[in-house]
This record gives structure tokens, C-alpha cells and sequence, in this order.
């Protein structure tokens, strides 16, 4: 570890090179940018296994189609870490994702914190550019807050940070309160079993609204788009 940090995300962190005058969107990857349940689903019932989504959690929500007993927690952990293996490269990207992406990418910096297994992660990469999504992967472990601090720390600009998990929103705000936060939820099914994390500044479901969200907070915060920085200046 280093600090609050697992070393291997520290030095991932470490080998950034982002322009800290510019502004800078951090995007969770599943239900944010990429599908997760949907594949999930596919991923289960290849295994005699369905999901049943009452609430917004694994454990006790992944079952056996033959009984349906829901399989312990120590083996959901071991399914998702074998999805993960398997699957990394296979989830579809959240309609309007990479278009969103690619208009904020004109003028901020982006960098992609998915708390994928460090094997799966060149998978995850790959697809990711497959899908018009060629930004910084960072393969995290645990509540993001600590990993959103180190990667904030100096930058100069206003920072925007995106995720699914009400944890992860909740650490950011702890670790990084500097940073704006948006709860996003992409699957429609998945919305309803969820309110607003507690520390988020929005929850926003959809691209094209997260979108105009993220460039009117750059804008109130003075910066321009298309690459100026702060006050109009290159």
C-alpha cells in the first residue's frame, strides 16, 4: 500500500501525464460508460445462474435457476472475479458515452478509474477503444476516494467525477471534496433502487444531460470551450 493506495494503483497514478490547467472529467466504467448487468446477465445464465434485480447489490441477488437459492457471497465474489477474466473485453458501451466523451475531450482531460481486476485490465482498455473511449485506464481497488485525491493532487483546474456506486461517491466526497460529483446510473432498470448518493452534487442518468451538466460547470468555473483555460487564455 502506499498511503491509502494499493501500490500497483499508485504507480498507475504515477505514470499519468495529464495538462493540470485543463479541466478534467474521471469516469467509473460500468453503468457509466459500459454496460454491466446486461453482460453480467448473459455471463450467468451461461453458468445455470439469472440475477434478480430487487435491489442494487450482487450478493444475495445472484441465484440458482434450478432452485432459486441465491449462491453465497463468497461465490458471487468468485463469479464476478471470473466475469471479469472472461467478459472485460465484452460489455457494450452506455448509449451516447463516447460522444459525450469526445466533445468534453476538445478541452478537458480524461481519465477512466474502473475497479477492475489489474489482469483485466488490458481487455478492458482494448474495448474501450474499440468503442471510441481511448482515454487513461486506472485499474483501482476499493472506495475511489483515495485514488481521485492522488490524481487531483495539483490540478489546477475544476475536476468532475462519475459513478454508479453510492460508496464511491462517498469516499470522493470525503477524500477529494474539491471535486464535482454526478451519480450516474445507465441501466434503466437498475435507476429506481437508487436515490441520490449521499455527496453527490447531481444525479444524471443519460449522456446527453450529463454532458451539458459537465460543460456548464466548467463554464461557471471559467473556463471556455474549446480548449481555452481560464479567463479566455491559451
Amino acid at each position: 500500500m502506499t498511503g491509502d493506495i494499493p501500490a500497483f494503483v499508485a504507480e498507475q497514478i504515477a505514470a499519468l501525464s495529464i495538462d493540470r490547467e485543463r479541466p478534467l472529467v474521471l469516469s467509473d466504467a460500468d453503468e457509466v460508460l459500459l454496460q454491466f448487468a446486461v453482460p453480467l446477465e448473459r455471463f450467468l445464465d451461461e453458468e445455470g445462474l439469472y440475477l434478480e434485480l430487487t435491489s442494487f447489490r450482487l450478493a444475495g441477488n445472484i441465484k440458482m435457476k434450478s432452485t432459486g437459492k441465491a449462491v453465497s457471497q463468497q461465490a458471487v465474489a468468485a463469479l464476478i472475479g471470473e466475469f471479469f477474466a472472461s467478459k472485460a473485453g465484452d460489455c457494450p458501451a452506455v448509449p451516447g458515452a463516447s460522444e459525450a466523451l469526445a466533445k468534453l475531450s476538445r478541452w478537458a482531460e480524461i481519465i477512466i478509474v474502473s475497479n477492475i481486476p489489474l489482469d483485466a485490465r488490458q481487455a478492458r482498455a482494448d474495448s474501450l477503444h474499440a468503442l471510441g473511449m481511448p482515454y487513461p485506464l486506472i485499474a483501482n481497488s476499493g472506495e475511489k476516494g483515495p485514488a481521485i485525491k492522488a490524481i487531483t493532487a495539483g490540478h489546477a483546474a475544476p475536476v468532475v467525477f462519475l459513478d454508479d456506486l453510492p460508496q464511491n461517491i462517498a469516499s470522493v466526497a470525503t477524500h477529494a471534496a474539491h471535486v464535482h460529483r454526478i451519480h450516474f446510473v445507465a441501466d434503466p432498470r437498475l435507476r429506481p433502487l437508487l436515490d441520490q448518493a449521499e455527496g453527490a452534487h447531481a444525479r444524471i442518468d443519460e449522456w446527453p444531460e450529463a454532458l451539458e451538466h459537465i460543460e456548464a460547470h466548467f463554464l461557471a468555473q471559467g473556463f471556455a470551450k474549446g480548449g481555452l483555460s481560464r479567463d479566455g487564455e491559451k
